[in-house]
């Protein structure tokens, strides 16, 4: 949970069952000086839902209720909740969900358009976002498939949303967010060049190396970012086979910049 004033405001979130050792987590959060706390509600990873947590926590509204109104009781920072349409495409109760967060006092909700079942299946149906947002008049976050500029100015032109929040699509294209900075404004969306690429690749591995000291940390760090940061270059998987086979961060930054020398000046979308 390391962070540095730049990157504030700052939300930490934290997923459980236990409603006592989850107001212990928000307290954690809240005393290391995060700007707000996020209840996990949505996570549909097998591990997590065994646990009774995350996203199966919409298979038990008595226990989120618990959850939210202990966690709301230990801190004094905003506190908001993510949660999914529901469990099983059968059973989908947000509305339900939203209303307890409401009625508990969280100050913001966000929804990922699908159900735990889906997981990343399909496609997000927006439609329930707005749904949503007509029940509560706490803000509403939308999250899922919002993949370019362009689906973040539809998503809140749809459903009318108060936010847009961004997952795995920030993942591959971190400069999304500037991008639809220029699309609300009206200015043409600038995607990155490979110096750019190159530019950010070596600007986190300059932070993982002054921040770590463990060089295989450091180089696993390394090789999942790179991995995304590559997305869309011609031969990119040429970079990613290399430094996969590297054993130090010295070697990882030379492989780089000889990769970005013959880099053509294109990137497939």
């Amino acid at each position: 949970m390391r962070f540095c004033d730049e990157e504030r405001p700052i939300s930490i979130q934290i997923y459980g069952s236990d409603p006592a050792r989850m107001a212990e987590a928000a307290r954690i959060v809240e005393r290391i000086g995060a700007d707000a706390c996020d209840i996990n509600m949505g996570c549909p990873a097998n591990k997590v839902l065994k646990g009774c947590a995350g996203c199966s926590l919409m298979g038990d509204l008595d226990l989120a209720r618990r959850i939210i109104e202990e966690v709301r009781a230990a801190i004094r920072i905003p506190l908001t909740v993510k949660f999914r349409l529901g469990v099983r495409d059968e059973r989908l109760n947000y509305l339900e969900l939203g209303r307890i967060c409401e009625e508990s006092g969280v100050e913001a909700v966000a929804m990922h358009a699908r159900s735990a079942k889906q997981m990343f299946r399909g496609q997000a149906d927006w439609s329930h976002i707005a749904r949503l947002k007509h029940a509560l008049s706490i803000p509403v976050i939308g999250n899922g498939d919002v993949n370019t500029p362009l689906d973040a100015l539809r998503m809140r032109r749809e459903t009318g949303c108060d936010g847009v929040m961004i997952g795995r699509a920030s993942m591959k294209n971190p400069w999304i967010y500037g991008q639809i900075v220029d699309a609300m404004a009206g200015r043409e969306p600038v995607a990155p060049t490979p110096g750019d690429r190159r530019e950010l690749i070596l600007e986190h591995f300059r932070l993982l190396a002054e921040q770590e000291r463990d060089d295989k940390l450091i180089l696993h760090k390394l090789r999942t970012f790179t991995g995304w940061y590559t997305h869309g270059l011609v031969d990119g998987k040429r970079l990613r086979l290399e430094i996969n086979n590297l054993h130090t961060p010295e070697a990882f930054a030379e492989a780089v910049e000889r990769f970005f020398e013959h880099a053509p000046a294109t990137v497939r979308t």
